[in-house]
């Protein structure tokens, strides 16, 4: 099983792992660096897919058999030769506030400096009117954490599921809302992979592993990011629950629901952000995004061409 070889990476992979042990099946961890690992540059400067194509080679080259990425730095488009295996149950997918003096979002001072490394989180921060500077910034979770504690930023904001993944949900002074910001598709999500001909190996990973409501959601929120030609560096956020719903007659059903936002440009070159969101059966999550996406689009959403998977 391929993995990055960050604290992050091997924690899920190990989970991964477990779970295929606990069913009988023998497991070996291998470390496989990727290009993402070796920068510290901005993702939107050395490309999408960083995380993810070295893993992706080390697969097709027989070296691993199974690879675990966190979803949502996976390329929209399918890679010939590798099959989406199993997605397993997601962890909270929202984004945490990681503050000094134990501060919400709401209570940073007007001037605050906030880091983050991703253009979504970037934008909805701004378009929150708060005054708050926002700083680029790049590295493993303790890495980011240290620069608050050290006095470098007045605040972080992370996934929350990084963080309680490793054990350091303690840390979070603030889970945001999703009416704050939403998160980045997928986000929470894991995704194993196979080669497309080890059939076999294929159905062990999906029986044992996927979680149909998760793979539903996280269908719902990347057809929406790849319908706005957005890569994941992209300043689009999206969200897919299953809720309960009545039918026709009456009847409790299962649907999916979907909000979506991205970034949009505002008055004298500022960054706003246009929501929508919509409701579709469980089994039409992948033509809900693109719904959502073609209604982002009417709204006014940015040309993200140049981040297009």
């Amino acid at each position: 099983m391929g993995t990055r070889g960050s604290k992050l990476a091997l924690t899920q992979t190990g989970t991964v792992a477990d779970a295929l042990r606990a069913a009988g099946v023998e497991v070996e961890i291998v470390k496989v660096t990727t290009p993402g690992d070796k920068s510290l540059a901005p993702i939107a400067t050395i490309g999408v897919g960083v995380f993810t194509s070295a893993l992706r080679e080390a697969l097709l080259r027989g070296e691993v058999d199974v690879i675990v990425h966190s979803y949502k730095d996976l390329p929209t488009a399918p890679e010939p030769g590798i099959t989406l295996a199993a997605v397993p149950p997601r962890e909270d997918p929202r984004d945490a506030l990681i503050a000094r003096d134990g501060l919400t979002l709401g209570e940073l001072p007007p001037g605050s400096t906030v880091g983050t490394g991703a253009a979504r989180r970037t934008a909805q921060l701004r378009a929150l009117g708060l005054g708050l500077e926002i700083v680029p910034i790049r590295g493993n979770i303790d890495t980011r954490m240290r620069k608050v504690t050290d006095g470098e930023l007045d605040a972080v904001v992370l996934a929350r599921a990084g963080l309680a993944r490793v054990g350091l949900a303690e840390v979070i002074t603030e889970t945001l809302d999703p009416i704050q910001m939403l998160p980045a598709p997928a986000q929470g999500a894991l995704a194993v992979e196979c080669r497309s001909a080890d059939v076999e190996l294929e159905q062990l990973l999906a029986s044992t592993l996927d979680d149909e409501g998760t793979r539903a959601a996280v269908t719902a929120e990347r057809a929406m990011l790849a319908a706005l030609e957005a890569g994941c560096s992209a300043p689009v956020g999206a969200l897919a629950e299953i809720v309960e719903d009545l039918d026709a007659e009456g009847k409790v059903v299962e649907r999916i629901s979907l909000r979506g936002t991205a970034a949009v440009d505002g008055e004298n070159g500022a960054v706003d952000m246009v929501r929508a969101s919509a409701l579709a059966d469980k089994d039409q999550a992948a033509q809900l995004g693109k719904d959502l996406a073609a209604e982002l689009l009417d709204l006014g959403a940015g040309d993200f061409s140049g981040t297009a998977q």
